[in-house]
């Protein structure tokens, strides 16, 4: 099965206030790009510092991959880009790093991690130069500042290292740019003000493969009720928490495939609506699944602002009845726990121990973590396992309360690890 062909908006952020780029990032994000090539190729520490300060708050906001552009030097300064979030670096032929420094980099991530960005009209390169990067270590091509000649057109068929074009969309077109087996994306800024889903619809009707919603089951498969609706539950696609209930005629149906944002039809007013359109509370479709009766759309979404007209998150907030119970969902209970400690630390209660913790300071917090490390090794040579299920939770709790002390929590390890797949 071929890969799907990629639209991957670009984002210049040299010379940019890090809330724009942070902005245009989470707004490509929600409106269909399939991944995002941010870039800042200035020397300056100071600017490379706060640029990879806001990849980092990029990771926090989106969830689709995004490429990092950046002046390396240094291994040091690729490990930076990377620990960022960032799916790949990309680093530029005309300031590649000395070949000890490079050669650290291609060995240690390897080409699925590395691009190589190259202008083609300053330094036109044949389908054999393309191919030695591959030997240098790099995965992947960007080339920028074509011209579609045959020239071009013999690079890029000819070529074995994975292609993906940067261009602005002006002279040259989409659907031809993709339509080579070798260029798996385009990297183009012309969609900042355009509709990305429809573009890729166009290119569906021209036989592209391209990242689309579509329905896996006809609609009129679909058991509706009496007056023609389905209902749907609508979940937060990151915590499953239940944010509303609603329904869908086939032409809303239709229409959240279309555009990517959950639509509607109202029983009381009669006509579609889609949800944030007056207050910009969008849900932006994530996965939607049938039920077994094939009765009911469960809907995971990106809910943006609040699901409810009442201002709350959920519009599930009024408890009816309740019995006590154990929460046994193992990342609830690391948030709340987490929560807790940072309560503490922002509001200090006389005789807590976390507070004496934080009173003391990092080196009390990491003579606590080493301490309940050891104790891990010492209960793992015990064939019992009830001393080592005790140290493990001790060190899990001294952890939070030194991911507090450096500002991190849950979020950012979570991501770290999917980062790692």
């Amino acid at each position: 099965m071929s890969q799907k062909k990629l639209i991957i908006p670009f984002i210049n952020a040299e010379n940019e206030m890090p809330g724009s780029v942070i902005s245009l990032a989470d707004h490509y994000c929600c409106e269909g790009a399939d991944a995002l090539y941010i870039y800042n190729f200035s020397g300056d520490e100071k600017s490379r510092e706060e640029f990879l300060s806001t990849l980092r708050e990029i990771d926090k906001e989106i969830d689709i991959p995004f490429y990092a552009g950046i002046y390396v030097n240094r291994f040091e300064d690729a490990k930076k880009a990377l620990y960022t979030g960032a799916s790949r670096l990309v680093i530029r032929k005309a300031l590649l790093p000395e070949e000890k420094e490079l050669n650290e980099i291609t060995k240690r991530f390897g080409p699925d991690k590395l691009c190589i960005e190259i202008d083609m009209k300053a330094d036109f390169q044949t389908a054999e130069k393309l191919d030695s990067f591959m030997e240098t270590g790099f995965g992947t091509a960007v080339l920028k500042h074509i011209d579609v000649t045959k020239s071009f057109e013999e690079t890029v068929s000819g070529s074995r290292i994975r292609i993906m074009i940067r261009d602005g969309l002006i002279r040259n077109d989409l659907a031809a740019l993709l339509s080579y087996e070798n260029v798996e994306a385009v990297m183009t800024n012309y969609f900042e003000e355009k509709d990305i889903y429809k573009a890729k619809r166009g290119l569906k009707k021209q036989g592209l493969d391209v990242g689309v919603l579509e329905s896996r089951i006809a609609f009129s498969d679909f058991k509706l009720l009496e007056n023609g609706l389905l209902p749907v539950v609508v979940q937060d696609y990151r915590t499953n928490e239940v944010l509303m209930v609603a329904y869908m005629n086939e032409e809303a149906y239709r229409n959240t495939l279309k555009t990517g944002k959950m639509t509607y039809y109202s029983r009381s007013r009669r006509e579609l609506w889609i949800k944030g359109e007056t207050s910009g509370h969008y849900q932006y479709v994530k996965e939607m699944f049938l039920d077994c009766d094939n009765d009911t759309i469960l809907a995971k979404v990106r809910q943006v602002g609040a699901a409810c007209h009442t201002g709350s998150r959920s519009c599930f907030f009024q408890e009816l009845a309740k019995r006590e119970y154990v929460q046994a969902n193992p990342l609830l209970i690391l948030m709340e726990d987490y929560q807790t400690i940072v309560s503490r630390k922002e509001n200090p209660k006389e005789g807590s121990y976390t507070n004496y913790l934080f009173d003391h300071g990092i080196d009390k917090i990491l003579k606590k973590c080493g301490e309940e490390a050891a104790e891990i090794l010492i209960a793992a040579k015990n064939p019992d396992a009830e001393e080592l299920k005790y140290e493990i939770a001790d060190f899990l709790y001294h952890m939070m309360v030194l991911m507090a002390e450096c500002g991190l929590d849950w979020d950012d390890i979570t991501r770290e690890l999917v980062n790692r797949r």
